[in-house]
């Protein structure tokens, strides 16, 4: 594949040494554009040293992934308007050596597919449970998919015709751009080769319950966009988190005022579903402990996102404008 017909786009804010390896993971001759979020630091100088065209955003509106993406994009096209494939990665990860040879092959091999992502992996999920649960979460099912994550493969044609992500997505822009996509007649592929290396640094519970709380935002604005359909695997997690999170708490709440022993019958669910969990996160390959923690973090999960979608509610149905959550 000539190397202009591919790109490579960046997206990041204060990432320092992970941005520098980010841009040096690109292969040689491959065109980089990086987006840049007002960092602070000295990531737009660095990026520029390492030979990375740079779109500097004006934080005068939301300083959103999904804006910087489009940001990136669209200044690689101006660059070459033949351009065929962008490759979209976040400032914190390296692009591992097999994924886009294999990638650009599968496009082109198959001119119905928009969206192509492979494996991402974090890079330290020794260093907490955090990480430990995030390198399991990327690791989804092989074959076509609803949706990718912020880092993958997209063909320049089908993501023109869509009009990109949608700048004011707080979070969860991938999805939504892959329903509407999907809707459009376009597929979205999962393949079994290793893309990414991911340093999520989530080393507290507050950066966790703040991530959760962001993916509730997210998706509830995605789904107000286009409903269940538009991301099918979102409106099970609202769901689910408005059952754990917000309805049966409000039930127990009420219940005291009727009777005290069916609130703590209706509370014994939140221990029954630690048990539940526990025992399948053991038969996932969590250890004993692991598994329990893992199980209770599952728990809080679930007021966290069900915090972002009220959170999302209560905005729409004030006139506020939504704002992103960072979790670093």
């Amino acid at each position: 594949m000539p190397p202009h017909r591919l790109a490579i786009v960046v997206i990041g804010r204060n990432e320092g040494p992970r941005l520098a390896a980010c841009l040096a993971s690109a292969p040689d001759g491959v065109t980089v554009v990086y987006a840049d979020s007002a960092s602070t630091d000295d990531s737009v100088t660095m990026a520029r040293a390492a030979g990375a065209e740079v779109v500097a955003l004006h934080p005068d509106t939301p300083l959103t992934a999904a804006r910087g993406r489009n940001a990136g994009a669209a200044k690689a096209i101006a660059l070459d308007p033949d351009l065929a494939f962008i490759q979209f990665v976040d400032g914190d990860c390296t692009i591992l050596p097999e994924w886009l040879p294999a990638a650009v092959d599968f496009l082109t091999a198959h001119p119905e597919v928009a969206v192509v992502c492979g494996r991402r992996f974090e890079r330290h999920p020794e260093r907490s449970l955090y990480n430990a649960m995030c390198d399991r979460e990327w690791n989804t099912p092989v074959g076509q998919a609803d949706a990718s994550g912020g880092d993958a493969l997209v063909r320049v044609r089908a993501f023109a015709e869509v009009g990109g992500f949608a700048d004011d997505q707080v979070a969860h822009e991938e999805p939504e751009m892959c329903g509407r996509l999907r809707a459009a007649g376009w597929t979205i592929w999962r393949l079994d080769v290793p893309m990414t290396a991911h340093d999520a640094n989530i080393t507290r519970l507050g950066q966790f319950y703040r991530r959760s709380r962001r993916a509730g935002l997210g998706i509830s604005q995605c789904l107000d966009r286009g409903g269940a359909g538009r991301d099918p695997q979102g409106a099970a997690i609202v769901r689910r988190a408005l059952i754990w999170g917000v309805a049966l708490p409000v039930a127990i709440i009420a219940s005291l005022a009727i009777d005290a022993r069916l609130a703590a019958v209706m509370a014994a669910a939140y221990p029954a579903q630690l048990l539940r969990q526990t025992a399948r996160n053991r038969r996932q390959g969590w250890t004993g402990g692991e598994a329990v923690r893992v199980a209770a973090l599952g728990i809080v999960s679930k007021f966290a996102e069900a915090h972002g979608v009220v959170e999302y509610w209560m905005a729409r149905l004030t006139g506020r404008r939504h704002r992103p959550v960072t979790y670093k």
